[in-house]
Order: structure tokens, then sequence, then C-alpha cells
């Protein structure tokens, strides 16, 4: 099966910001296009709109002026359902409510013909509910595109249960002609992106709830150690607060209640408040004229040790040991058994954070870093009862190290550790369910969230059991089930044991 044939009127029916972007997607391809909207006027509105993106494309060279005209002259606005008549695929962009994607999706069944490719772009309803009382649900499909449409690569196009595999891969092929990167999936609560990518915004909120860290300072870390383009209370408040709690909402409920997708009772407020972020002046941040955005925690200066003593191997964090001797700080290596550490001259002991809190007066944890080098900023974590002076300490090797540090309180996995371990676990899930290929879950994740790795990825990197015994570790301390790790991330990891030959 292949794509359609640019000569094929292709329809977008719901002309806000997401059903403009997807028909200038279509226009630019080289389809005739028609735009639909139940409120009169609003379809010629957003002609006119994309007519003025088109003529900004010229001004930035990347279109020429012959093909924006030709893209003018394919584009029209229709005044009724009846004027898709002759459309080859209608994508539907409407207000996210089933009662009315399915009263719409009937009264296009009596207009186009039985081969019209019907999609939806819902992001959070049930593919097959919306096209389950179709006559014909097997050409009914879900093309999920990201906001901004022309600007964003990702198409998740979904299957639902009764979708005929021949429409999904036309489906897929188009997107792909349209210079799109699809990814396929099946009809589950979020689909790859919205599903895998709760955790991202659960675990800052929990951090956020337990009193641990500010917003400001959970953003800086999430960005400067752990890679990730925004922050979660930095992304919410650009999404909207109401929109990114309603889509949790969603998949929480979807899946019956599941405590790994809870809804955060801090966010829930927000919105209550009014507070939904850049949209109202006010979320997490205040963006009104002449508010102060407020910074991180960032701990002072202070003295680096003279030498440090590098016990067994440090794991994801084993970059550190050439980053110290570059800083001219001496390192003596011994032998260790178990997880490796970092000893100072006092005696004090420094660990990746392994998922539980540190406890002893003697231990400071460091959190996960995508890449120790790069990071511009590392959190450390001790116990309320941490012997004085240690903290100081591990805040002057790091600062030797060229990075800011922020001192968090003692929550189980700290910051980006607890975050990461999570978002592999539900992309374990999610292709254990068969939700979709753990290739297609990466390019989901990269493209769509604009994560620095995929999950899958990022496994590799930290090794087989890590995101299973971190979870396990953080599950001990916080029995909720939130965080205790899933059966297909057990099953991996207990393979990886078998393996190398460590008990499971």
């Amino acid at each position: 099966m292949t794509a359609l044939d640019l000569s094929s009127p292709v329809a977008v029916v719901g002309t806000g910001t997401m059903g403009q972007g997807i028909a200038q997607v279509a226009l630019v391809a080289g389809h005739p296009v028609r735009l639909y909207d139940a409120v009169d006027g609003r379809a010629r509105e957003a002609a006119d709109a994309i007519g003025a993106r088109l003529d900004r494309l010229v001004e930035k060279d990347r279109l020429t002026g012959a093909e924006r005209d030709a893209a003018r002259a394919r584009l029209t606005s229709a005044g009724s359902l009846d004027a898709l008549a002759d459309c080859a695929l209608v994508v539907e962009a409407v207000v996210e409510r089933l009662d009315v994607k399915q009263e719409l999706f009937r009264a296009l069944e009596d207009v186009v013909g039985d081969d019209c490719l019907l999609a939806t772009n819902t992001s959070s309803l049930s593919v097959t509910a919306v096209g389950g009382a179709l006559r014909v649900p097997g050409r009914f499909v879900g093309l999920h595109f990201f906001n901004p449409a022309p600007l964003l690569p990702l198409v998740e196009v979904v299957s639902g249960f009764a979708t005929d595999p021949a429409s999904a891969t036309r489906a897929y092929e188009t997107a792909r002609a349209w210079g799109k990167t699809p990814v396929t999936c099946a009809d589950t609560p979020g689909f790859v992106v919205n599903r895998v990518a709760r955790p991202f915004y659960a675990e800052a909120l929990a951090v956020h709830e337990l009193r641990a860290a500010d917003p400001a300072t959970i953003d800086a870390v999430l960005r400067e150690s752990g890679g990730f383009r925004m922050g979660a209370f930095e992304l919410t408040d650009l999404i909207g607060q109401d929109v990114n709690e309603s889509v949790t909402h969603s998949v929480w409920q979807a899946f019956f209640q599941d405590v790994r997708f809870t809804p955060s009772l801090a966010q829930r407020r927000l919105v209550e408040s009014g507070r939904l972020g850049r949209k109202s002046g006010q979320g997490w941040y205040d963006y009104r004229d002449g508010a102060e955005r407020p910074g991180p925690h960032t701990a002072p200066p202070a003295e680096a040790p003279a030498y440090v003593v590098v016990e067994g191997d440090l794991g994801p964090a084993a970059e550190l040991v050439g980053l110290i001797r570059e800083a001219g700080v001496e390192v003596r290596p011994e032998d260790g058994y178990g997880a490796g550490r970092i000893v100072l001259p006092d005696g004090g002991t420094l660990c990746l954070t392994d998922g539980g809190l540190p406890g002893s007066e003697d231990l400071v944890h460091f959190d996960l870093a995508l890449d120790y080098r790069a990071a511009t900023r590392i959190a450390l974590s001790a116990s309320a009862g941490v012997r004085p002076g240690l903290l100081s300490g591990a805040t002057g090797l790091f600062q030797a190290l060229g990075k800011e540090v922020s001192v968090v309180g003692d929550v189980p996995g700290m910051i980006v550790a607890r975050t990461v371990a999570r978002i592999i676990d539900l992309a374990f899930d999610a292709v254990a369910r068969g939700v979709a290929t753990p290739e297609d879950v990466d390019t989901a994740m990269r493209l769509g969230v604009n994560y620095p790795l995929g999950p899958f990825e990022w496994n590799r990197r930290l090794g087989d059991a890590w995101a299973r015994d971190l979870l396990s570790h953080i599950h001990e301390w916080e029995p909720s089930g939130r965080c205790a790790p899933s059966l297909a991330l057990h099953r991996h990891a207990a393979a990886a044991d078998a393996r190398e030959g460590t008990p499971s």
C-alpha cells in the first residue's frame, strides 16, 4: 500500500492551530487541500492565515514565490461537508470530545466514498471509540501530529481495534511522503509519547510535593544535568497547565486509575487557581510584565578536597574519575565490592543515588547526569543529620569540576535518576504490551518531546539492571506501587543478570 497520490484532495475539519498546521503540511507536500469548520467564516480565516505563513516561508527562502502561488491555488475553504465528497483523506482536528468527533465522522461517512481514509488527530481519546460507530471502521486511523505540525517531524499512526492494516499502512506512507517521521502504535491510552512521557512531569511534581526542591531548581537540574531541553515546570507552563493536567487525568482514567499515572494535587490546585502558565500570565512561574524569574538554588563556593579515594566501579558515573583528575584533584583508586563510591579525606562518602535515602551521617548522594563532562549542574542530597563539613566537601569537589551545585532534600532517587528510570520502565511496559517497537518508542520520544536519548538508548547506556534496581529501592521507601518496576522491566533485567551470571 503506497501513499496517497498528490493529485488526491485532502480535507481538514477543524481550523484551529492544529488543523491549520496539518493543512499546511499537506498543502506544501503538494495536495489540493480543503478546509472546513462548523463555525461560519472560520475556514476562510484559516485559509488566509495559512497564506500568510506561506508568505513568511518565502521570506525565509523555504519556498519559492511560484511554489507559494501554486499552493495557494490548491487551498480552498468549504462551506459544507458535502464539498469534501471526492476527498481521499479527511483529517479531523476538532474539540477533544468523543460525542462531537463521533457525530462528525458519522456525517462524513454519508458524504465521502468508502475508499476515503478517515483520520482523527486526537491526543487523548480512544481511536477505537471514536471510530466505533462507523459503517466502515476499517478505514479509520489515528494521525496524531504534534504542535506546531509544520515544524515537529513526529506523527503517531494509531491503529484502532477495527483498523484495517492496509489503511494504517497508507496513512503511514502518506505521512512519510509529507516529510514527517511516522511511528506506528496500537490504540492504548496516551499512544506512545503521552504514555511514556508521564513520569517526566510526575516525578518533578512528586519531588516538589515532598518539598525536596523548588520548581526552578528541579527545572535547572533536569536541563543542566539530565540534558532535557526544558524542565518539567517550564514545559507545562508552555503547554498550559490545564492541557497537561487534562492529558494526565485522561491517561490515568483510561488505565482504570493505575497508580503509575496518578495526577498531581499540586497541579490540580494550580489549575483551579487559574494559573495556567504562559497563556494566563502565571503558572509555576510569573510571566507578567516586570516579573522576575526565580533562579535555582545554587550552593556557595566551597573548598575542593586535596584528594579522593575511588573504590570500585562508579557505573554510569565512571566518567567522574577522569574529570576529577583533570581538575587537579588526586585520585587514589582502590578495589571495592558492590556499588562504587568516592571517599573524601575526612572519610565521608559520595555515591550515585541508588533509589534509597542517604541515611548515614557520612553519606552524600549525587544525581544522575546524561553526560557528566557536559553537565553544568549536579544535585546533591544528604540526610538531615549529615556530618558537618561533608556537604561542603562534596560541593567543593563538584565545583572544582566546573559544576554548579544544587543541594536538594533526601528524596529517594533524587530528580534525574528517578525520572529517567520511570521513563525507561514505562517504555519497556509499552513494548511488552504491543504498543510499539523499541525503535519507534525511541524515535517518538526524541522527536515528539525532544528527549536527549530514547528510553531504550538510555537503558543501554546505563545498564540493563540499573532502572530495575533503582525503582525497586524507591519502591521500598515509597511503597504505593507508583514507582514499582513493571514485570517487563523485571524480565529484561533478570535476563541480563542470567547472561552475566549475577543473582537477580
